[in-house]
């Protein structure tokens, strides 16, 4: 590891160890402490982690990928994000693609310590617990806001967004703007697929790979295949530039 990527990889540590003491939000705090007690059947042998969780990934990654919250029995049990949900859940099916397109080293994510590497690339969410029937209120988006807003100050290579959801896409608006970009009137609407040039970034909409939308093919393998194309394409172009 060389020095800047050492000192990026210890700033965010840093930063990962102040967002998972954070309680500031009572509801969440309850609900994701209730779930670590009463915990799922599949996994009642298991310590849940049962805190907020930090994003992970390459410290010094171009592309940012940002979802919701971490799932109860997903990322809230494992404590990492996009992690631990169940077999072809959103954490595989987002791995899945995140390999296919050369971002990770492999295509799944089952557990904290299953050899997953992410190659230019960080995961982080927008609400660092899991809220209830996960559906975090405007007052917790705003107290969680300021850990994303950090996050992108410690990931000083980022040029690509990738926003998984309507809730994710206003939230990266909002702490894109709390760092001092401009963001265009009227504001950039979320639609799958639409792309924004925002400062130095691009910011790209996708909807969020929960099983209600693979389910039922509103998001399949192909549509999120293409999102990350996109992504790669606009840091190629970066690169020549």
């Amino acid at each position: 590891m060389n020095p800047s990527t050492s000192s990026a990889r210890a700033a965010l540590d840093g930063l990962a160890r102040e967002i998972v003491r954070c309680r500031r939000c009572p509801r969440l705090v309850a609900y994701r402490e209730r779930v670590g007690r009463e915990k799922k059947k599949a996994f009642r042998h298991e310590t849940y982690w049962a805190k907020p969780v930090p994003g992970f990934g390459d410290p010094n990654a171009r592309l940012l990928i940002v979802g919701l919250a971490p799932a109860a029995h997903g990322a809230n049990r494992t404590g990492r994000m996009f992690t631990g949900d169940v077999p072809g859940g959103a954490a595989d099916f987002l791995m899945g693609a995140l390999h296919r397109a050369g971002f990770a080293n492999q295509p799944t994510s089952r557990a904290r310590d299953d050899g997953l590497q992410l190659r230019d690339c960080y995961l982080t969410a927008l609400v660092r617990c899991a809220p209830p029937r996960n559906k975090p209120t405007a007052q917790e988006i705003r107290n969680c806001l300021g850990w994303l807003v950090r996050e992108l100050e410690e990931l000083p290579a980022v040029e690509v967004i990738v926003a998984l959801g309507r809730v994710a896409f206003q939230g990266v608006l909002q702490a894109l703007e709390a760092r001092g970009v401009e963001i265009p009137r009227p504001r950039p609407r979320f639609a799958h697929g639409a792309l924004y040039a925002l400062g130095a970034y691009t910011l790209l909409a996708s909807y969020h790979p929960s099983r209600q939308n693979t389910q039922t093919g509103r998001l399949t393998a192909a549509m999120l295949d293409r999102i990350l194309a996109a992504a790669k394409r606009k840091l190629h172009a970066r690169e020549s530039a």
